[in-house]
């Protein structure tokens, strides 16, 4: 009887998520939308920004899609940047997390919205790049969102040179390192950013040296959000020449909620963090 009690209760819990999600999305339909302003295409229903919007916008603009997704740090399945895809748009995908408790919710809630959802528990490293690969239903899916909070650059590096080819990228960068320098933190294995700095802004990646690694294997840089927390891009193939030629990109936004926290931009709030060791990108 307890434990059917508590099924319930997550159950009706995961429902009301679900519903809130789609209601906040439902508010985004009343957003001015310009083809040329990427951010005029964001809205927030299962992502934490706005990301939900850009992702689906650019995803209507594909001009042979697959429908399928591919998300490395998918948390829980209800917070993440493909759960829009899965849940609203039906899509097949792999969603991958290396937190056990948030894999574990991810598959008993995503199965009651989208059977073509497969949930990974998986903490991915350069070591076991192959193993994803061979998870993925598609080399060249639609969308591949990463966010990992560590050596995300070493782990798309290393996707990218196995093979994987998505056709949207959406990943994680720290706008505390600053719009200009290419760097990202040194690799390591089962990397903790709460472990690795105090102040926990020793992470991941600048959108700078995200455009040097991407834009080196012919994809096109198109926006940050306006939040500051993810950079967008597109292998150009894969749309209307037209289209992609108009857009005009916001090339770097302070993180919101880091800004709030450190009251000041990314030069103070990298001032913390500006005698760890960096990798410099070429």
């Amino acid at each position: 009887m307890l434990k059917r009690i508590v099924n319930y209760i997550q159950t009706s819990r995961t429902l009301a998520r679900v519903n809130m999600a789609l209601s906040r999305a439902q508010s985004g339909n009343y957003r001015k939308l310009c083809a040329k302003t990427p951010n005029s295409w964001e809205f927030c229903g299962f992502s934490q920004n706005g990301e939900d919007g850009i992702i689906d916008y650019l995803c209507l603009q594909l001009t042979h899609p697959n429908r399928y997704f591919v998300e490395i740090g998918a948390a829980d399945g209800l917070e993440n940047n493909t759960a829009w895809l899965a849940i609203a748009r039906k899509y097949s995908g792999l969603m991958i997390e290396g937190c056990p408790q948030l894999a574990a919710r991810a598959k008993k809630s995503i199965p009651t919205y989208n059977l073509g959802v497969k949930v990974l528990n998986c903490f991915v490293d350069k070591n076991n790049i192959q193993t994803v690969l061979k998870e993925c239903l598609y080399q060249d899916p639609d969308l591949f969102s990463l966010d990992i909070d560590g050596v995300d650059y070493y782990i798309l590096e290393a996707l990218l040179k196995g093979g994987f080819h998505p056709k949207i990228i959406v990943v994680e960068y720290n706008a505390a390192f600053g719009p200009f320098d290419a760097i990202t933190v040194p690799y390591q294995e089962r990397f903790d950013y709460n472990q690795a700095d105090p102040s926990g802004l020793y992470y991941g990646v600048s959108v700078t040296a995200w455009r040097k690694l991407l834009e080196k294997r012919g994809y096109q840089f198109v926006t940050v959000d306006s939040n500051g927390v993810n950079a967008f891009f597109i292998d150009p193939t894969c749309f209307d020449s037209e289209y992609i030629n108009q857009l005009k990109s916001k090339t770097f936004a302070e993180n919101f909620y880091q800004y709030q926290k450190f009251k000041g931009d990314w030069t103070k709030q990298f001032a913390h963090i500006a005698t760890k060791p960096f990798e410099v990108i070429t």
